[in-house]
Order: structure tokens, then sequence, then C-alpha cells
């Protein structure tokens, strides 16, 4: 069996949507004739941490786990982050309290002095170790995957000392992703970025990435022939439920129809006008004839969210869930009528692409999604017939499509979509992509 090593960041116990791709499709090499060789941080700062994911890394995987310096014990003691507190993920903010100088400063300093990003002070030690047990335990080929794009780095400097075929893979853009305009860089700190952004793309022996609008970035800063493998759905989500609340028995009013959003919300995805629009929806309704729909939020929730939430009047028809395990996600979707994706309202919308789209797919639940109407999400949503997209701004359309999900689900009429056409996207069958390219290559 050849041997692949995968230098990643994201590896359980750590939790939420960058653990996700890897530890998934290395489950599936092994079947494939490749065997994952694991190289993650021990005891790193993870966002969340999700135990039950350990029961999704392959037997055949070797772990290889590498103590890691990163700055956020620094970053708490200057915050007043209470010990023992997590950083939050990306940009988000769950507190009331508006951005500071503090907060200013440290975006600055980690833009300016932690370039690629916060795990820069891994590269060094990571190659020094890689190089000598590299020695003795050869590989076929090396898979980096990013973000933090520091893994792709380490990758680097292997491939420029042993010639190891590299593939480089990009779950999120360099220089192109949404909040990069938020790191307050200089123009040498910009200048560098993009140096070593280019010297990955062009040094890889291939690139890949999660949607086509990512692969055409990756090309106009350098990259050749970017190969799209997107996220996909695992054996958890397999199964979809068909079921309504009242065939299953769910301790809800049967007349409530119930959408849910599942995974993080930050200021950049708040969907303003989705709450007008559901404002709209519930106005003028008295109590007494219950409430005609809810909307449920699991996961991390910017502040911006409650506050446009409350602003619109309709607390009383959001219910806020906290962090669930993965392997939860199946029985929340079932208690859904509908599932809500929320695309980042950003320059680079049209190529997000979320790892949840997949599972939310293959649950057999209509999809609402709120974005670009001919982004990567609403070309698959499209292509599979799973969802609908309503632009931004677009109320009149996001209404038309709630009330009209709305009505059949009191005659019990909304139809389970057909998850046939989503079993190109399964975990197993995109690994069998991702390997023709690693036998390609050696």
């Amino acid at each position: 069996m050849r041997r692949v090593l995968i230098i990643t960041y994201y590896w359980p116990p750590s939790g939420g949507s960058g653990v996700q791709r890897w530890l998934k499709m290395s489950k599936y090499l092994p079947e494939n004739g490749w065997q994952p060789v694991i190289y993650t941080a021990d005891q790193a700062e993870y966002p969340v941490e999700d135990a039950s994911l350990e029961k999704d890394v392959a037997p055949e995987a070797e772990v290889i786990r590498r103590p890691i310096v990163e700055p956020y014990s620094f970053y708490k003691k200057f915050l007043g982050i209470r010990k023992g507190e997590k950083v939050k993920a990306g940009f988000i903010n769950e507190g009331a309290k508006k951005s500071g100088w503090k907060e200013n400063l440290s975006v600055w300093i980690r833009g300016n002095f932690f370039i690629p990003d916060a795990r820069c002070w891994w590269i060094k030690p990571s190659v020094k170790y890689l190089l000598q047990y590299l020695k003795e335990h050869t590989v076929d080929a090396i898979i980096s995957t990013g973000p933090p794009h520091s893994m792709h780095l380490i990758a680097k400097a292997l491939h420029e000392k042993l010639n190891i075929p590299w593939v480089a893979d990009f779950r999120d853009p360099w220089t192109d992703i949404d909040f990069y305009k938020d790191l307050k860089l200089t123009g040498r700190s910009d200048r560098k970025h993009h140096r070593l952004e280019r010297q990955v793309l062009t040094e890889a022996d291939r690139v890949v990435t999660i949607g086509w609008d990512c692969a055409r970035g990756l090309e106009s800063h350098g990259a050749k022939d970017v190969a799209v493998i997107t996220n996909g759905y695992d054996d958890m989500a397999e199964t979809p439920c068909k079921t309504s609340h009242s065939e299953a028995g769910q301790d809800v009013e049967t007349t409530t129809f119930t959408m849910s959003h599942i995974g993080i919300i930050g200021a950049n995805r708040n969907p303003e006008t989705f709450w007008q629009a559901v404002a709209d929806i519930v106005k003028g309704r008295p109590q007494s004839q219950g409430k005609p729909l809810r909307i449920r939020l699991i996961g991390q929730v910017d502040n911006s969210v409650l506050e446009s939430i409350k602003r619109n009047g309709i607390e009383n028809y959001v219910e806020l869930i906290p962090y669930i395990p993965h392997n939860q996600v199946a029985e929340e979707q079932q208690k859904s009528d509908a599932l809500l994706l929320f695309i980042n309202n950003t320059p680079n919308a049209k190529g997000v692409l979320t790892g949840k789209i997949f599972e939310y797919m293959a649950s057999g639940r209509p999809i609402l999604c709120i974005g670009p109407e001919y982004g990567d999400s609403a070309r698959i949503l499209s292509e599979t017939r799973t969802g609908v997209t309503a632009g931004f701004d677009d109320k009149s359309k996001m209404k038309a499509v709630i009330l009209d999900w709305m009505v059949k689900h009191a005659e019990n009429q909304l139809v389970a979509n057909d998850t046939k056409a989503v079993e190109k996207y399964s975990r197993r069958n995109l690994t069998k992509e991702f390997v023709k390219i690693l036998n390609e290559l050696v």
C-alpha cells in the first residue's frame, strides 16, 4: 500500500468545519490503496472540540502529533479572556461589546507579524522533524491542506528538499478570503502574503480546491489547471430523513414550520433581509393561534445576528442552540422541515461553498440558500434539485419560498428531495477523485 503524508492543523479533538474534509477522506484512502499518515498539532488552540469525531479516524491511519506554539495565551491575556475560554472562530463577536483599540491592535499584530497565520511558528520545527521522519519512513506523496496556510509552507519545504510529489489542497482561498481585508495589513505584509501564496501555487505539483470560483481565483494568482474536488457528505447523512414532524412524533406544534441553520453565523453571514422576511410573515398573527414559523440557529452566532433578530421583533420565533457534536447533526436535521444556508455577503460570495451544504442535500430536506443566485452553492443546489437560492436582498422571493413550503407542510405535501442526485458528492466517491490525482503523480 502506498503512503501519503497529510499535513493538517485540524484533527480530532478539533470540531467545526475545518476538520471534516481530511478526516473523512482519509477514512476512504485505504480502500483505494493509500495509507494516510497524518501530521497534526498536539494541544492546539481549537475554537471548538468534538470528541465524537475520534471514531472517524481510519484504523489504518498513522497519526503523528507534535507540539505547537501559538500566540493565543498572550492574545487572551491581553484582551482579558478568561483562562480556559476558547478563542472564537473567525471574526465572531458573541457579546454586545464592539471592537476597541485592544481588539484592533491584536488584529493588526496578527496580520503583520504572523504571516501567513498564527501557526507560522510551527513551520520550522515541523520541517526539521519531518525531514528526519521521512528518512526513516518513506511516503509516496504529500498533501497539505489549508487554512491555516502555514501547512502549505511546511509541505513546500519538504517538497524542495526531498522532491516528493506534493498536492496543495485549498479549503478556502488565501489572499482572496473574505476577511483578508480586515487584517489591517501594511503594504509590505500584503506583498509577503501574495509572494508566499504564489510560491505555493506555482511549486506544488497539483493544486486542488473545493469550488469553481475559488479555482479561478487561485489560477489568477499563478496556479495552473486547478482541480475542483468539492466537500461532501459522509455516512451520518446518507440516510435521508423523509418523515414529517407528525410522522416522527416530535413534541412541537404540528402546524409550526421549522427551519434550521446549523453552523457558525458571523457578522458577514448575517442575513438581514431574511429576518425582515420572517418578520413580515409572522406580523400580526395572534399568539393564541400558535407560531406558524420557528427558526433554529444551532452553533456560534455573532452578536450582530441577535441585534437583527431583536430589531425585527422576532425573538419569540427564533431558538438559539449552542454548538452540538457532529454526530448529532443528522438528528437535528430530522427535527427540521427545511434547512437554511447563509452565504457570506462578501466580494467572494459567488465562490463560497460551505461543507454543510452537502450534508444538507443528503438529508432530504429542502434548502433555502440566501446568497448569489449564480454562485457555486446555487449551482449545486440547482443541479441536484435540492433547494432554492434567493439573492441577499430578494425579500419577495424569500417570502414566496417560505410561504409556499409552509402551505405544503400544513397539507403534508412537502416532499423530500431525491437524494440519488447527490450521490456523486459522497465522501467515498470524492476520495476516488482525489486518489486519481495521487496515482497520476506517482
